[in-house]
């Protein structure tokens, strides 16, 4: 099978990385597309700006009584040719009937920001032994496959691991380490594709990029530029973001006082670990939010955006604040751009189990560059985008300095 290019469009949030898609799409009448974004109310925004070419979104349906659910309203619409607008958390459940599907239409893909590719499964050692001991997985190549050669003798399983049946059936688990099992992406789905384009911000420190390596995914680097009236997708070796920096840097007022950003002082303060271990300082955290926003900023509650993480959200929401959480993991919406104060509250790192397996398969890794490029895409929620001015919390010093030399241009 020959491989379809795959074009990252590896731009700054803001250069017109969506609007060059629908204006791509909206000119192209002989190709059929998929666009795949993180939210539903993103799926919409599709329908309504693709009106030169109609998209359809997979839906829950009965027929003859019988429920259908979104994965089979999908399958249909491929078999009928349809262009199609879905999230992420649907094309991850793509199966081989699936990826037969896209390849008979001869779909391009559009891709707006990284799949989630390889997670954790939290399925303890002894679980997976007994998996495996009993022969209903067995591995190969370090895939993981189900052994249905055994539910034809003895019946179809029906214990507790179903889940872990599916994914195995579906060649979704890797073995790691010998005692770890994780999910990750059909890599064969991207190659069933004419054409993919996956719109984001700094690809090199992503999962997904990691995942291409390891696979041995071929791409070419695009950026979203403007010509005229029109924004257009165009190959390129390198982008300068200089100026847009510079612009960002006079509008981005980034807290640097010692009373607040001390909790913050260590390389791992903050972290999701340090969260878990210093559960005596989640009220001094608490408290230095409630006083950024009520005495440093005096802003109204509905100006105020902030975050952590989630298991952590009951632990440091306060009165005037509570209601603007908007998760770290927030992309590709423009939900949150009336905010105007900021607060972030964690430090990011790649998570240790699945940098480890990348690792393992011999791919550098960049824990700083992957930190900055997610704290960009959550300021990027906010007025940000619309070209306000922001007032930003940051006490991680980490995190802060990263933020800071990026704007600065010292990391590009």
């Amino acid at each position: 099978m020959t491989q379809p290019i795959i074009k990252v469009v590896d731009s700054i949030m803001g250069s017109g990385k969506s609007s060059a898609a629908i204006n791509m799409i909206n000119s192209d009448t002989e190709n059929n597309y998929i666009y795949i974004t993180p939210y539903l109310p993103e799926v919409e925004r599709i329908k309504k700006f693709c009106s030169d070419r109609k998209f359809y979104d997979p839906k829950v349906f009965s027929k003859d009584g019988e429920t259908f659910y979104k994965l089979d309203s999908f399958h249909n619409l491929l078999k009928d040719n349809k262009n199609i607008a879905t999230t992420h958390v649907l094309f991850q459940m793509a199966t081989e009937e699936t990826k037969e599907l896209i390849y008979s239409g001869n779909y391009i893909l559009v891709l707006d920001e990284v799949i989630e590719v390889v997670k954790e499964l939290h399925i303890k050692p002894h679980d997976i032994n007994m998996l495996f001991e009993n022969q209903w997985m067995y591995e190969s190549d370090g895939i993981v496959y189900w052994n249905t050669d055994k539910e034809q003798s003895e019946g179809v399983y029906d214990g507790e691991f179903k889940l872990i049946r599916r994914y195995a059936l579906n060649h979704n688990l890797v073995l790691h380490n010998g005692k770890m099992l994780l999910w990750t992406f059909p890599v064969e789905i991207f190659k069933q594709f004419k054409e993919v384009y996956v719109l984001t911000y700094l690809f090199e420190a992503q999962y997904q990029k990691y995942f291409y390596d390891i696979n041995s995914i071929q791409y070419k680097k695009y950026i979203a530029t403007k010509e005229g009236d029109l924004y257009l997708f165009k190959e390129t070796t390198g982008q300068c973001n200089t100026e847009i920096k510079k612009s960002l840097k006079e509008k981005i007022h980034i807290y640097q006082g010692d009373e607040l950003n001390k909790i913050g002082d260590k390389d791992h303060s903050l972290s999701k670990k340090w969260y878990h271990e210093k559960k005596h300082m989640h009220g001094k955290m608490k408290n230095n939010v409630l006083n950024f926003f009520t005495n440093k900023l005096k802003s109204k509650s509905d100006a105020n955006m902030w975050t952590t993480f989630a298991d952590y959200e009951s632990k440091l929401k306060g009165k005037g604040y509570a209601k603007g959480f908007v998760s770290c993991t927030s992309r590709a919406t423009n939900e949150y751009k009336d905010k105007t104060a900021l607060a972030y509250t964690i430090n990011r790192f790649l998570h240790p189990v699945i940098a480890n397996y990348f690792i393992s398969k011999g791919v550098k890794v960049n824990d700083d560059l992957n930190a900055l490029q997610e704290l960009l895409q959550w300021i990027w929620r906010s007025a940000i985008r619309e070209g306000k001015e922001i007032n930003l919390y940051i006490p991680s010093k980490r995190m802060r300095e990263l933020l800071i030399n990026w704007l600065d241009d010292d990391i590009k």
